[in-house]
């Protein structure tokens, strides 16, 4: 639980989280909306990944990523918990 919260501190994998939740996509299209490395890229998509807030699956070549929406359902409904 401990690695979930860590990667969701972290703005630009709040926006790679959304930018998943519209469609799948390799790192290059997600590096495409921000003006950081893709080797940076790389690193938060493997943060997200240990979190499993996304999994990834080879195509050819390209890794796709994409939202792991069991985890967020889970994380909703704790969060949903404590507001109670």
């Amino acid at each position: 639980m401990d690695k979930l919260w860590s990667a969701l501190s972290d703005k630009t994998r709040r926006d790679i989280l959304v930018l998943l939740h519209k469609k799948d996509m390799n790192a290059g299209e997600i590096a495409d909306n921000f003006k950081i490395s893709k080797p940076s890229i790389s690193h938060h998509l493997s943060i997200l990944r240990e979190a499993q807030l996304v999994y990834s699956h080879k195509e050819g070549q390209t890794i796709i990523y994409s939202l792991n929406r069991t985890t967020l359902r889970d994380v909703s409904k704790f969060i949903t918990l404590l507001m109670k």
